[in-house]
């Protein structure tokens, strides 16, 4: 039997039921612990604690599929995990065909990322196995996510960095059915994306800021609007929806610029209210600062800027600026959404930079809101980490 011992005291975040075991927490391993291997994790005094995957390549070495002794880890088990994440989903998603479907150790399924585009046969399920558990089991989930979803088509976005820390080599392509198709798009609160699957970031979609975009949206009638960031134009098509005046949308890719403005046409919006710049966004602000130039509304939504603890004082300081600089060109009585997708900078610190950014513009605001994502990434009570996207809305006060 393949075993990993904890060293003395290591066992109580297990017993709080999180779901990782890192690798300074283990004391012996026996057996054949191969990468995505199931192995029992027992405390030093020989308790059963878990059982999990291996993963000998990684700093979390082992993530945990169940607390349950009499639970086997077997075809059977991703065949329950999987049809009870689509369960959920049905019940809690709507007004949207683009879906987050699993969300790794939220779904008991660590490591594992499905979105679901469109349904049925000419739907689109786009994977990420970001874990050597997940890649271990991949043939059982491919297959019990076809039989639970009856859409034939999954392609395989493995390409996150994150998998080299896994020792895992990076991986694209079809898994099952067809390649996807290059037109795809879906409809999400009467507002129609392509959807680019092969190519775009992540699975080719950000579902993640579903409810976000609606909330832009509802705000956005008759006000000046600036998206920065803004890939294919999420944000930017529901403000336009909403009725904003103009909006302004800044991005470094030209070829996701193409396609937020073929979203224009798909929607049927008027050309001349968007505005589509291909440019850096920390020097096109400060442009924009020097020119005088004003918005109502304003979205700050940028890359990850600390993939990891390491780097979140170069991360802080890149969110400090842009957030000054955003405070800046907002009118009085403008709206500021600001995000960070960073796991490693926590909802507090993030509000603290925010804060101080403000502070630094000789500004005052009223934070309105906190944001995050919707219920298709719901988090675990014992697992904080899974709270990656964080967001505030902020009144620029007159």
């Amino acid at each position: 039997m393949n075993t990993i011992t904890l060293k003395p005291g290591k066992e109580k975040s297990l017993l709080r039921r999180h779901p990782w075991i890192y690798a300074t927490g283990i004391a012996t391993t026996e057996g054949r612990c191969e990468p995505g291997s199931t192995v029992t994790v027992r405390a030093a005094d020989g308790r059963f604690l878990a059982k999990a995957a291996y993963s000998p390549e990684s700093q979390i070495r082992a993530r945990v599929w169940t607390f349950d002794e009499n639970e086997p880890v077997d075809h059977a088990l991703f065949k329950r995990r999987v049809a009870a994440a689509i369960a959920y989903r049905r019940q809690w998603v709507k007004d949207s065909d683009a879906v987050r479907l699993i969300f790794g150790e939220s779904d008991r399924l660590p490591g594992l990322i499905v979105d679901y585009y469109g349904s049925g046969e000419t739907g689109q399920l786009v994977c990420q196995f970001n874990a050597a558990g997940v890649e271990h089991w991949k043939t059982a989930i491919v297959q019990a996510l076809v039989k639970e979803t009856g859409c034939p088509n999954v392609y395989e976005r493995s390409d996150a960095a994150v998998r080299q820390r896994e020792g895992l080599e990076l991986v694209t392509g079809v898994l099952a059915g067809a390649e996807p198709d290059p037109a795809l798009s879906v409809t999400e609160h009467g507002v129609r994306y392509y959807v680019d699957v092969r190519n775009g970031h992540k699975t080719g979609f950000y579902v993640d800021q579903r409810d976000n975009r609606k909330l832009v949206g509802d705000l956005a009638g008759g006000r000046e609007v600036l998206n920065c960031f803004c890939y294919t134009g999420g944000f930017s098509l529901a403000a336009l929806r909403g009725g904003a005046k103009a909006v302004t949308s800044i991005d470094s890719s030209g070829e996701a610029l193409k396609i937020a403005a073929g979203n224009v046409t798909l929607n049927g919006f008027d050309p001349e209210r968007a505005a589509w710049l291909d440019a850096d966004v920390f020097k096109t602000l400060r442009e924009f600062r020097a020119q005088g130039r004003q918005f109502d509304l304003i979205v700050l939504d940028p890359p990850k800027f600390a993939p990891s603890a390491q780097h979140i004082d170069r991360a802080a300081r890149a969110y400090k600026e842009i957030n000054l600089v955003g405070t800046q060109l907002l009118r009085p009585g403008g709206l500021l959404f600001t995000y960070s997708c960073s796991g490693a900078i926590s909802m507090e610190l993030f509000q603290k930079i925010v804060a101080g950014a403000v502070t630094d513009a000789r500004a005052d605001a009223r934070i309105l809101r906190r944001l995050s994502a919707g219920t298709d990434h719901p988090m675990l009570a014992a697992f904080p980490e899974g709270e990656y996207l964080k967001g505030l809305l902020l009144e620029k006060v007159a």
